[in-house]
């Protein structure tokens, strides 16, 4: 890990490419031999304050899978509902000896606050509007067991690009490893600072231009629940200009893959022949997700084991 997340995981854009590269290889690593049970006797804190079930429960698994005990909070479910602040929570949940804390946040920034305030590893399952670390490399991955590169590949991402921590991430890590990504979304929800974040990103209010000769398609939620005003007229008139449909996929390439980070609006964003077609690898980035979050654990919390196994 970079030298600022040496002890965390809580973005992308502070990772160095070596660190990045480890991650996906150890995880590469664990798809073709078991891990061993590294964690057994370590307690990691899954604490969400926003709904989940794909993030919530791969973390879970992958901790298990590696031996840990796993403690779950949700906002619903603890003081958290009756008005306990963040940091507060946090010490009292901290005090019940947990090894590491997995975390998910309305608030941009609240796993680096957190972070700051504790002695144990904080992992950033998703901040606000702000990143989703472990989706940008499960994705990846995934990426990867098909096209065995990312330099050079056109990856289309469309849909809700303002709202979405998951294009954040993406965009700084694929941009990184030398792909051209195109974001394609309503001029609303795909503003023209976008652009200026890379080379190789290109933006597109049109879906056509985005979608030609794509390598990967990586579709996107509106996520109406982040919206406090209206960014498009209807929800036909989205589903008109920039669902991706069967029709419309066929402008990538024959071999493009289709991704998802989940939950999907069959219909809506993503047409339902296209997210069960063979090009999609939606149920395959649940599977990856699982995996890489095993080798984050393990690089947190076994650091010394993992890099043995990596060297």
């Amino acid at each position: 890990m970079g030298e600022s997340q040496s002890r965390h995981l809580l973005g992308i854009a502070g990772l160095e490419r070596p660190a990045i590269q480890a991650l996906l290889d150890r995880a590469a690593a664990m798809q073709r031999r078991p891990p061993e049970k590294l964690l057994a006797g370590r307690r990691v804190l899954v604490l969400f304050y926003e709904p989940s079930t794909r993030t919530r429960t791969s973390f879970e698994v992958a901790a298990r899978r590696l031996g840990a005990e796993t403690v779950s909070v949700t906002a619903s479910a603890s003081s958290i509902e009756k008005g306990e602040s963040l940091l507060d929570t946090v010490y009292t949940l901290r005090a019940m000896a947990v090894d590491a804390i997995i975390m998910r946040h309305g608030e941009s920034g609240a796993p680096f606050l957190v972070a700051r305030h504790v002695d144990v590893p904080v992992i950033n399952a998703g901040d606000g509007m702000h990143e989703h670390p472990t989706q940008a490399l499960l994705d990846a991955f995934t990426i990867l067991r098909h096209k065995g590169r990312i330099a050079g590949l056109n990856v289309a991402i469309v849909g809700d690009i303002l709202h979405s921590r998951v294009a954040r991430s993406n965009l700084w890590l694929l941009s990184r490893f030398g792909a051209r990504v195109r974001l394609c979304g309503p001029p609303s929800l795909l503003p023209a600072e976008f652009a200026a974040l890379g080379a190789g990103i290109e933006c597109h209010h049109q879906l056509e231009p985005a979608l030609d000769g794509a390598d990967v398609v990586m579709v996107l939620r509106i996520q109406m629940e982040r919206m406090r005003e209206a960014f498009f007229p209807s929800e036909a008139e989205y589903v008109h200009y920039y669902s991706v449909t069967a029709e419309r996929l066929r402008l990538a390439r024959p071999d493009a893959i289709v991704m998802h980070p989940g939950p999907m609006i069959r219909g809506v964003e993503i047409g339902a022949e296209v997210a069960d077609s063979p090009q999609s690898v939606i149920r395959e980035q649940v599977e990856n997700g699982v995996l890489i979050r095993m080798a984050v654990l393990e690089q947190l919390l076994a650091p010394a084991e993992a890099a043995e196994k990596s060297a």
